[in-house]
């Protein structure tokens, strides 16, 4: 049974495994509230997860560690795993979905585990560990739906409530359940008051249908960006601590995940992977009710591929009008491109690509046009821009 005592146990054996990670106040993304940032993306493996995973591996017996231990992942618990194996110097078999980002099953593989890449997603790679586990007899370190991993989790709430005692809130992704369970347990046990929030990202709710069906459920499929929190079936351990303990879960989307990892980025110099920016866009974009609250925002991992960072990007500058396209019907004579690009400059856009095509199959033979894509500032910014070239007799075709 999980307790408050093996909260406060796990934090014992945990401060000299794991960095206790900075609570930063943020005046930035403060809007109309306090924002609080716990960096777990800071923590050693780059992640949170390293918490549970070493609390577990600590608690089995010297029978448990001669036999190995075997986890599946979407990769940030297999980083926590492989390095708190190689600490005891226990064996340790890591199953990831293949399409984990490199970066994870590079630095699982650094930490001298054995990677067994799963075709499909987390779930895929969950059944295959236990195929694994039975014929090698080694012991599973579930990712979430356990109770000693769920304790280690619970070492944030604790240092939390230790960093900014007079917390009014508190907003935790959700994949399968374990870091909000073990937050939202140790938050309510210590401050009723607190309120504690949960998200998902919009292509994964699997806890937000469970609560909805008052029981734990399997989605069909997942479609995120937030990897590490594409979970199709919650814990049923980990269900029931949030359907008791946390006080609402919310989703948002992929566009909005960007957009709060682009945010952190620029305003707070944080790498983020989407799995723990989705805090910060249920802040950023009013999920839930703050205003005039003291909350704290806990930013889960760092661990985002390189490879997709710059599609992040992009995505989150359209996301917030700092990057525009549009695609322009012209007249095909000379000087239109001048008087569009003159328009753009006046108004303080910058053009940073152009394609000027004559042979658009829906365009009359004396017309072109003109694909552009534009920096600017704020969506105001576009529709300032659109506006221009409108009442200069130009016809917008899209965006």
């Amino acid at each position: 049974m999980l307790t408050l005592d093996k909260v406060y146990h796990a934090a014992f054996v945990l401060k000299n495994t794991v960095r206790r990670t900075d609570l930063i106040y943020s005046p930035v993304l403060s809007d109309g509230y306090e924002l609080y940032l716990k960096t777990e993306n800071l923590q050693l493996t780059g992640s949170f997860k390293l918490r549970g995973s070493a609390y577990k591996i600590s608690q089995l017996t010297s029978e448990e560690k001669s036999r190995g231990v075997i986890a599946c992942s979407a990769g940030n618990h297999a980083q926590g795993v492989a390095l708190a194996a190689q600490r005891e110097g226990i064996r340790a078999t890591i199953c990831l979905p293949d399409g984990a980002p490199i970066s994870k099953v590079e630095a699982t593989k650094s930490y001298g585990a054995d990677v067994v890449l799963v075709p499909g997603v987390y779930d895929d790679a969950y059944n295959r560990a236990l195929e694994l586990q039975q014929e090698q007899g080694s012991v599973f370190i579930h990712p979430f739906n356990d109770e000693d991993v769920i304790a280690g989790q619970g070492t944030i709430g604790l240092e939390l409530l230790d960093q900014l005692p007079d917390l009014d809130a508190v907003i935790v992704p959700i994949g399968g359940g374990g870091l909000i369970s073990g937050i939202a347990f140790t938050v309510k046990a210590l401050n009723p008051n607190c309120k504690v929030y949960g998200v998902q990202a919009a292509g994964a709710p699997s806890m937000v249908e469970s609560l909805r069906e008052h029981k734990p459920i399997e989605l069909s499929d997942v479609a995120t960006i937030a990897d590490g929190i594409a979970v199709k079936h919650p814990g049923d351990l980990t269900y029931e601590l949030v359907n008791q303990y946390v006080d609402e879960v919310v989703t948002v989307t992929d566009d909005e995940i960007s957009s709060a990892i682009l945010a952190l980025m620029e305003t707070q110099k944080m790498v983020t992977e989407g799995a723990g920016a989705v805090s910060v866009a249920a802040a950023m974009f009013h999920k839930v009710d703050i205003r005039g609250k003291k909350v704290a925002c806990v930013l889960s991992g760092g661990n985002i591929d390189v490879t997709i960072l710059s599609r992040v990007i992009t995505r989150g500058l359209l996301k917030a009008g700092r990057v525009a396209n549009m695609t322009i019907a012209l007249a095909d004579k000379p000087g239109q491109l001048t008087q569009v690009s003159g328009i753009i400059s006046r108004l303080g856009g910058n053009v940073v690509s152009v394609h000027h095509d004559r042979g658009e199959e829906n365009t009359a033979v004396t017309s072109c046009v003109l694909h552009l894509s534009l920096e600017t500032r704020d969506h105001a910014h576009v529709d300032e821009i659109r506006d221009a070239l409108k009442t200069a007799g130009f016809h917008i075709v899209a965006g």
